[in-house]
């Protein structure tokens, strides 16, 4: 069944400031719609519940990447090409590159956003693991001012995040603290182009003199939202990585992660893939 376009209202400010006061005045009412990649096949299947959505595509505010001595700073309206594109991101932040080479189509790329990705909330999206892994930040606005939250604990379950109704995801903030790092990132899916992710894996560290040092991991698909596997980062540093420190750590990844059984796949299936992962991912740290 399609849905019934006009029931559906889309308004289009022309500044930020007027977007900001829009969801001030209406909080609740209105909520944001940029690249629309998830939200117009909700649409077109005549899902899509909530009537009132704001157009963000347009503004200027939201859009570009900026590069200083720390960060990259990145527009919520940066697009997955833009990602691809920038030759920071792909020497700095490959496993960002990768995710967003592997989120659907060309067609899909060119238009869905990197704050769309986040806000959308979806455990098995594909970028939030490689942002996570990369201890993330993201900037939300509103007429009251701007504030910046870890991108770790923004997610607090399942579609739920620490945004109000009158802010709006504005920037994606990253450290440039990657040099001389393994990155690593696995999508796992039924086909390989095109598909939504039984599990996604990523993971960043260091080694010193044999030895796991800083470590960064982050898993999708298993779980109401995309873990940072804390406990599982902990069982790693300062081990070598060898078969007992694999499975130790699994052992751990066993606890911090809940998969469940769907359409698109088994929790046995998704566990094992995840550790089968991990181990992959300590295996690159060896040479």
């Amino acid at each position: 069944m399609r849905a019934y376009i006009p029931s559906y209202q889309l308004t289009t400010p022309t500044s930020l400031a007027d977007v900001l006061s829009l969801l001030a005045n209406e909080p609740g009412i209105w909520k944001p719609f940029a690249g629309g990649t998830d939200l117009m096949v909700l649409l077109e299947a005549g899902r899509l519940d909530h009537r009132n959505y704001v157009n963000i595509w347009q503004l200027a505010e939201l859009r570009g990447i900026e590069v200083n001595n720390d960060h990259v700073t990145l527009g919520a309206l940066t697009t997955y090409t833009d990602v691809q594109t920038h030759p920071v991101l792909r020497t700095e932040f490959p496993m960002l590159c990768q995710a967003a080479g592997e989120t659907g189509g060309l067609a899909v790329q060119n238009r869905g956003t990197l704050g769309g990705n986040i806000v959308n909330a979806s455990p098995a999206a594909d970028s939030p693991p490689a942002l996570l892994a990369y201890d993330a930040e993201v900037e939300l606005v509103s007429t009251q001012g701007s504030r910046w939250l870890p991108y770790q604990g923004f997610h607090t379950g399942y579609k739920q995040m620490l945004i109000r109704p009158d802010e709006l995801l504005t920037r994606i903030r990253l450290p440039r603290n990657t040099t001389g790092a393994t990155h690593y990132y696995r999508k796992v899916g039924t086909r390989k182009a095109q598909a939504i992710s039984k599990v996604c894996f990523a993971g960043v560290a260091r080694t010193n003199s044999g030895h796991v040092g800083d470590v960064r991991i982050a898993v999708g698909s298993v779980a109401p939202i995309v873990v940072r596997c804390v406990q599982t980062e902990n069982a790693l540093k300062d081990q070598s990585p060898d078969a007992a420190t694999v499975k130790s750590a699994q052992a751990t990844l066993r606890r911090e992660i809940s998969p469940i059984d769907d359409i698109r796949s088994t929790a046995n299936y998704r566990l094992q893939v995840a550790l089968n992962l991990l181990a992959d991912f300590v295996a690159t740290l060896k040479s």
